[in-house]
C-alpha cells in the first residue's frame, strides 16, 4: 500500500517558500570577499560550501527574510534546475542569491531528510522540472506550481526510518569517496617526493637516512646526481617524455557507430562522463568496437579538450569518445604513469586556457615536451610497488561507492512512495553496508 500524497505547500512551515532575491536586492558592488556568505547555485549542485561572495552586516540585516537555517533545502532553480542541497549543522548563516530556492518544512509532518530524498528521486526530479518553464534557460515555474507538487506523507517515524538508512548508505557513500582522497593524496606526495624532487636521493648524498622507507627500498635510489637536460637528475635515472613511456589512444567519432540495437550497445563515455564517473543518460554506440576502444573499469581516461581531467574510470563498461585518451604502457607500471601525467595536468590546464577557441585543448606535441626522470626497469618496478597498492585501494573504493549507490538508487523511489516497506528493505540495506 503506498503512502498518502499532500500537496507540497501544505507541509511547509509557516514562511517556508523563499526565492532569492531579484533585481536591485542585491547588487554586484555590495559582493564583498568577506563577511556573511551568499549561498549559489554550486552549493546546491555539489553540497560544497566554498564561497565566493559575500555581504556586510548592514546588508544582511536588509536581506535577512533570504538567509538560510539549518536543515533547510536549498533548491537550484534557474539553469541546472533541480539540484539539491541540505543545509547543516555547521553551515554558516547566509543569504541566498537569486538562483536558489529554500524550502523549509513543517518537521512536525515532513522531515526535511525526507523530503530531500523524495525531490532526487525519479518521481520527486520529475515533478521539479515539470514545475520548470523556459525555452532557452529552465526556470523553477512560480510558487504555486511548486507548492502543488504532490509529496508522500507517511508517519513521522517511518520518515525517520527510511531517510536514516538511506542517509546510512550515503555516509557509507561519502566516506568512500573521502578516503579515495586521502590515498590519492599519498600516492600524489610519494610520486612527488620521489620522483620530481627526489628526496631519497638527496637524503642519501647528504649522508643522511631517506625518511618514511625501510632499507630495501632506500637502496633503490642511488646517492648522487648527474646532469641532464631537466637539470640534476638521479644518478643512472634517464628523462623521457609521457608519450615515450605510455600509449595515448585518442577515442572515435561515435556518432559514426551507432548502436546495432536497443539491446546491443555501450554507453558513450565523453567528458561529462569521466567528471561525473557514470554513463547514466549517456549516448550509445556500437557494442562492436576493437577492443582498444572500449573503456573498462580501473582504466586510466585523460581528457585532452575542454575540462582536462586525469582519472582512474569506474563506471562501468563503455565505449571511448573522441576528445579523451585511454592510456597504457607495456613499459611503466599504472601508477607511474597515471600519476606523471596527473602531475602535467596543472600545465596542461594552462595551455588549454591559452588556446584562441572556444575549447581550449592540448596538443599531442605537448605530451613530448613532458618530460620526466625515471629509474632504470629493475628500479621502477619495484618502486612502483609502494604506490600501486594505495591506487588500487582508491580504484575499489570507487567500485563500492558505484555499488552503494546503485542499491540506494533502486530502494529510493519504493522506500519514498511506500511502494517497498522498510523491513522488506533492510536485510538489502545491511548486506550492503556490512
Amino acid at each position: 500500500m503506498q503512502f498518502e500524497y499532500r500537496p507540497l505547500g501544505t507541509l511547509l512551515a509557516p514562511k517556508g517558500y523563499i526565492r532569492g532575491p531579484f533585481g536591485s536586492a542585491l547588487r554586484r558592488p555590495e559582493l564583498k570577499s568577506a563577511g556573511i556568505p551568499v549561498y549559489e547555485q554550486q552549493q546546491a549542485i555539489d553540497g560544497h560550501r566554498r564561497f565566493r561572495f559575500f555581504i556586510d552586516p548592514m546588508k544582511f540585516e536588509e536581506l535577512k527574510r533570504f538567509q538560510v537555517r539549518t536543515h533547510d533545502l536549498i533548491v537550484s532553480c534557474s539553469g541546472t534546475v533541480g539540484r539539491i542541497s541540505v543545509i547543516r549543522e555547521e553551515d554558516p548563516k547566509g543569504i541566498i542569491s537569486q538562483a536558489l530556492l529554500v524550502l523549509r518544512p513543517d518537521v512536525d509532518r515532513l522531515l526535511p531528510s525526507f523530503l530531500y530524498y523524495f525531490l532526487t528521486s525519479p518521481e520527486g526530479q520529475l515533478r521539479l522540472l515539470g514545475a520548470s518553464h523556459g525555452a532557452v534557460q529552465q526556470n523553477i515555474a512560480p510558487r504555486n506550481v511548486v507548492e502543488q507538487i504532490p509529496t508522500p506523507t507517511p508517519p513521522i517515524g517511518e520518515q525517520r526510518q527510511i531517510a536514516g538508512w538511506l542517509g546510512l548508505l550515503d555516509e557509507r557513500i561519502s566516506l568512500l569517496r573521502q578516503t579515495n582522497a586521502t590515498l590519492e593524496a599519498i600516492a600524489q606526495a610519494l610520486f612527488k617526493s620521489w620522483f620530481i624532487d627526489f628526496d631519497p636521493v638527496r637524503a642519501k648524498a647528504e649522508g643522511r637516512e631517506p625518511e618514511g622507507m625501510d632499507a630495501a627500498t632506500a637502496a633503490l635510489f642511488p646517492s648522487e646526481f648527474e646532469e641532464s637536460p631537466l637539470g640534476l637528475i638521479p644518478k643512472g635515472w634517464a628523462v623521457r617524455s609521457l608519450d615515450s613511456v605510455a600509449h595515448y589512444l585518442n577515442g572515435l567519432a561515435l556518432q559514426k557507430y551507432p548502436p546495432e540495437s536497443d539491446d546491443e550497445f555501450l554507453p558513450v563515455i565523453k567528458i561529462a562522463q569521466l567528471r561525473a564517473g557514470h554513463t547514466r543518460g549517456a549516448d550509445r554506440a556500437s557494442a562492436r568496437l576493437k577492443p582498444d576502444y572500449i573503456v573498462r573499469d580501473g582504466d586510466v581516461l585523460f581528457s585532452w579538450s575542454g575540462s582536462l581531467e586525469v582519472e582512474f574510470w569506474g563506471g562501468g563498461e563503455g565505449a571511448l569518445n573522441q576528445h579523451l585518451f585511454k592510456v597504457t604502457s607495456d613499459e611503466v607500471p599504472k601508477c607511474i604513469y597515471y600519476l606523471a601525467t596527473k602531475h602535467f595536468l596543472p600545465w596542461f590546464r594552462e595551455i588549454a586556457a591559452h588556446k584562441a577557441t572556444t575549447m581550449g585543448h592540448i596538443q599531442r606535441g605537448h605530451l613530448s615536451e613532458a618530460k620526466i626522470a625515471l629509474p632504470p626497469a629493475q628500479v621502477i618496478g619495484p618502486l612502483a610497488s609502494t604506490i600501486a597498492p594505495l591506487l588500487d585501494r582508491r580504484v575499489l573504493g570507487t567500485l563500492q561507492a558505484r555499488e552503494l549507490a546503485a542499491i540506494r538508487d533502486s530502494l529510493l523511489p519504493r522506500l519514498i512512495s511506500g511502494k517497498l516497506r522498510l523491513p522488506e528493505a533492510e536485510a538489502q540495506m545491511e548486506d550492503a553496508l556490512a
